[in-house]
């Protein structure tokens, strides 16, 4: 079954000896675009499963209770172990006694196993096939011909075998792995709120010009402070406002284009992604379009000559957006990393470094967003080119206040990149320990497993 010897104690067991069901997701006509309801029971698909818990911070699609009733073979609950047999294959996730909604169902592309709890601990399970021995069990069984897929992935799962050590040892198992994802989950909803308050700055300042419209209305006076507007900001805002091609901005503002404001635009570098550090990493699209950070544990690698990285490599202060796939995605780079850029992505470079957070956040933006859904081109695939992202019109103030904007927020993004680093030390610990632990190598003293 494995490389390794089973620790003392430990025995085996297939997935079928160990699980109450395992079953496949719905028909791909079982739901569809036109089965979404605003509220019902949420649909699981690859984007929640990128660590070993679902993961409900991407938001969900529903279907109504009936249809899920409907569907009642596809229906999961907390404890499941959830997989994906078809596309990102590999991808593990159980979801946690405190998930957001207590039933779910899962998409097509996905099946799930119910574990025994008599016999295993499901969060020990998924660990397992996690781990670089479950990954080689779970995927042994891979299709490469067109997408990728797990062969009869239920039939096969069930033969898998897992080394199941006993009930309190699996439980200290996945409590330390556990601690591991609680510390990286708690830095997620703290940058999500770190960034929650960047985001409401701008809006602040840059779309309902709260400080220019409290000093023509009398609400801020010199020398007084105004919800996150200290009192010696007063000076730099105006208390006037006049038309624009965007409506009324503050007086002394101005309109300008995004290609005004950035060096030549440039596409990013064509290579095939890799798992193995081959090279820098390959910064993609579907690395910058789900969190309002970069996740550098999970970007790839590439293969790339000594001219081509000075050509393509990021620094800090560049800003992507994505120009096909899922087109309009932004994202500032906010660190030096060993990286380049893949060619689905068109780089921004601001000419003057006080405009790089105003873009950042402009990226996020309503007002970017109906230009994108308004301007975005293509008949079978949704596309922007640089052309037309250089022409969308950015309302920009005068520097001084463009500057304090960059100071406030940098201060909050920097704990955004301290935290996102944690937890690339948090993940590189657990994925050290994981396979040590799932082996028994490393074994759990009797105090830790009570």
């Amino acid at each position: 079954m494995t490389d390794f010897a089973l620790a003392s104690g430990w025995r085996t067991a297939t997935i079928e000896e160990i699980a109450e069901k395992v079953a496949m997701g719905p028909f791909g006509s079982s739901i569809k675009v036109e089965t979404f309801v605003p509220e019902g029971v949420p649909i699981i698909n690859g984007q929640h499963l990128h660590g070993s818990r679902v993961d409900d911070s991407p938001g969900f699609n529903f279907i109504s209770y009936e249809h899920a009733h409907r569907l009642a073979n596809a229906n999961v609950i907390r404890g499941d172990i959830v997989l994906t047999h078809r596309g990102t294959i590999g991808q593990v996730a159980y979801i946690p006694e405190d998930s957001q909604f207590h039933q779910y169902v899962v998409s097509q592309s996905q099946f799930y196993v119910r574990c025994d709890r008599t016999k295993v601990v499901p969060e020990f399970v998924a660990l397992y096939l996690k781990s670089p021995e479950g990954q080689h069990q779970l995927l042994a069984n891979t299709s490469q011909v067109g997408v990728p897929s797990i062969a009869q992935p239920v039939t096969y799962l069930r033969t898998i075998p897992i080394p199941i050590p006993p009930l309190p040892e699996q439980r200290a198992i996945a409590h330390i792995l556990g601690t591991l994802d609680d510390k990286i989950e708690l830095n997620r909803r703290m940058n999500e709120t770190l960034d929650g308050m960047a985001r409401a700055l701008f809006k602040s300042w840059f779309v309902d010009f709260e400080p220019v419209r409290a000093k023509m209305e009398g609400r801020w006076r010199r020398g007084q402070s105004l919800p996150g507007m200290p009192a010696e900001l007063y000076d730099l805002f105006p208390d006037e406002m006049v038309s624009s091609e965007l409506g009324e901005i503050p007086v002394g503002w101005g309109v300008r284009t995004l290609g005004d404001l950035c060096h030549k635009p440039q596409y990013g570098y064509t290579a095939s992604a890799r798992e193995d550090a081959v090279g820098p990493k390959f910064l993609r699209i579907t690395d910058i379009n789900k969190k309002a950070w970069i996740d550098w544990n999970s970007v790839p690698y590439c293969e790339i000559t000594e001219g081509d990285y000075g050509k393509y490599r990021l620094t800090s202060g560049d800003v992507l957006i994505a120009r096909m796939a899922d087109p309009g995605h932004g994202v500032l780079i906010e660190e030096d990393m060993d990286t380049v850029f893949a060619s689905y992505l068109i780089r921004f470079r601001p000419i003057h470094w006080q405009h790089a957070r105003l873009l950042q956040y402009w990226l996020r933006s309503d007002q970017y967003w109906e230009l994108v859904s308004g301007r975005a081109a293509g008949t079978t695939r949704t596309s922007l080119n640089a052309k037309v992202l250089s022409g969308f019109p950015v309302i920009v103030p005068v520097i001084q206040i463009a500057a304090t904007f960059e100071q406030h927020v940098a201060n909050l993004r920097a704990r955004v990149v301290t935290n996102a680093s944690e937890s690339l030390t948090f993940a590189a610990k657990r994925d050290t320990l994981l396979p040590k632990l799932m082996s028994g190598e490393v074994k759990i003293h009797s105090s830790t497993s009570s």
